[in-house]
């Protein structure tokens, strides 16, 4: 299984909201909803208006907004205890009338609302939290924006893990801040805490690379045996403390682009050397850096170490590093990145999704998708492109998905050309303008607004509270779903209960 994650952005030119932009918005949903129990087409607009303020607080004009501003905060939160109770009294109301087409038809507008407080809520004033905890005292904006990628990351990451959790980890790479290795190496205590972790070959947690303007910082969790969540708060206590990463994410123009991983190892022990994301570093060989992340398994790994002589420290055994070595190798003979990742790709066998990074190309990410086994789905979000292999690694921040296709063929004759490659470009992070697709035989696909679907999922119905497990969560939410599938249908009949699943063959007699 496994999940990856990646997260590339571009600086937006939204302004950032304004108290009364996002209470206005409050105010009205909060009106509407008073009259809503009485006057159901209420609902629909207050629904609309919380989902204003949803957008208001997304992205980083949201995250401007939020931190630093307690007041605002505490304001969205006394809003949000407010309109609880006029909702439920609305959803009372609606049962209350015993018309069962009427609750049916307000059913969507009633989970809108719902959906749009619990994001505010669940995952807007959540954000901005935990973005304030990562920047610390004293966030510049683009701080700020590197630490909501890095938080996008390890979010998504807390979703996917269902798919595999023995180990985790995330690539950050910082570049366009024009803060040289030689800046470092000067100051003794930032001198101190590079080194050891740049002489790191086997790439653990925590290590650093530095390849011109772009720094690479990595961090991993590994461990057979553990709960969901222990891994993201491993990496996420790692990323805390370390004043380097937060000395070049605060460097003016600091642009920061995050891939990522969640493991269920199937080729390779569980170990920090073979949680991904890997490297294309060889023994003894200089090339150019390039991280990568793997689900699904390169059948013929073995013999393309052979073939390419892949020379491979003895503690990494993970199939994905041949994946890197190989972008690696054909950036190094000058190939264009597309090239050299479709080259690469295209020798593998089995079913395989997979993402690469080249740290020279830093405002791209590379994606693959072929066979049947595994997803790739690319949110659209505000100046984002978040990458994750299901849907609800995505929903956090936004519903519009493309899917990729791993099975289907440019032409029947044409065999060669199953399975899609997809380049996201950061200069038009959330639109579909930003994304190149082609076929495994280079044919191309060019991505349209047909292929913009929704996810069908929020984050509302995947979290799983305070269950330890998603099983347990639905057998606790069972008899509430199945009471609300019946309210308004249940009628007596000849002094017998019955459901009424279907109106229009409804006996005459029933008393309702």
């Amino acid at each position: 299984m496994c999940g990856i994650i990646c997260v590339l952005s571009r600086k937006g030119d939204r302004a950032t909201p304004t108290h009364d932009d996002i209470f206005n918005q409050f105010l009205e949903a909060q009106t509407l909803m008073e009259h809503a129990s009485t006057d159901f087409t209420s609902a629909e607009r207050a629904a609309e208006a919380l989902e204003a303020v949803n957008t208001l607080l997304k992205g980083d004009a949201g995250v401007r907004a939020m931190v630093g501003s307690p007041e605002l905060v505490d304001g969205v939160r006394a809003a949000l205890a407010k309109l609880a109770p006029q909702v439920e009294k609305y959803e009372a109301a609606l049962e209350a009338s015993q018309d069962a087409h009427l609750i049916e038809n307000a059913s969507h507008t009633v989970s809108a609302i719902k959906d749009a407080l619990w994001s505010i809520s669940e995952d807007r004033l959540r954000t901005a939290r935990e973005v304030s905890l990562l920047a610390g005292m004293h966030a510049s904006e683009e701080s700020l924006h590197g630490y909501l990628s890095i938080q996008q990351a390890l979010s998504a990451i807390d979703r996917m893990e269902v798919r595999g959790r023995d180990s985790a980890g995330i690539g950050v790479v910082v570049w366009g801040h024009g803060l040289t290795e030689d800046v470092v190496l000067g100051d003794p205590a930032l001198r101190n805490a590079f080194v050891p972790r740049h002489e790191d070959a086997l790439f653990t947690s925590r290590s650093v690379r530095v390849e011109g303007d772009a720094w690479v910082f990595v961090y991993k969790a590994a461990a057979e045996i553990g709960e969901l969540g222990d891994n993201t708060k491993t990496m996420r206590q790692h990323i805390l403390q370390d004043a380097l990463l937060r000395r070049v994410v605060s460097a003016k123009n600091a642009q920061v682009s995050v891939i990522g991983h969640t493991r269920w190892a199937s080729v390779g022990i569980i170990s920090e050397p073979n949680a991904h994301p890997v490297t294309g570093e060889e023994v003894n060989k200089k090339q150019p850096l390039v991280l990568a992340v793997l689900n699904g398994d390169v059948d013929n790994y073995a013999d393309l170490k052979v073939e390419h002589d892949i020379s491979v420290a003895a503690s990494i055994t993970t199939d994905a590093k041949v994946i890197p070595s190989l972008v690696a190798r054909g950036l190094q003979a000058g190939q264009p990145l597309q090239q050299s990742f479709l080259n690469a790709v295209t020798q593998f066998d089995g079913s395989v999704a997979i993402a690469a990074l080249s740290v020279d190309h830093p405002d791209s990410v590379m994606l693959a998708l072929r066979g049947s086994g595994q997803g790739m789905c690319i949110g659209l979000a505000e100046d984002r492109f978040i990458v994750a292999s299901e849907p609800y690694g995505t929903v956090e921040d936004t519903v519009n998905i493309v899917r990729m296709d791993g099975e289907s063929l440019v032409s029947p004759d044409q065999p060669a050309s199953r399975g899609q490659v997809i380049q996201l470009l950061a200069s038009n992070a959330g639109n579909i303008a930003g994304m190149e697709r082609v076929s495994y035989d280079g044919s191309s696909l060019p991505v349209t607004s047909n292929d913009v679907v929704d996810a069908g999922v929020t984050t509302r119905d995947i979290d799983r509270g305070t269950s330890p497990h998603f099983l347990l969560k639905e057998i606790l939410e069972a008899p509430e779903s199945f009471r609300k599938t019946l309210r308004g249908r249940i009628h007596e009949v000849n002094g017998v209960c019955a459901a009424d699943l279907d109106e229009d063959v409804l006996p005459k007699d029933v008393v309702k």
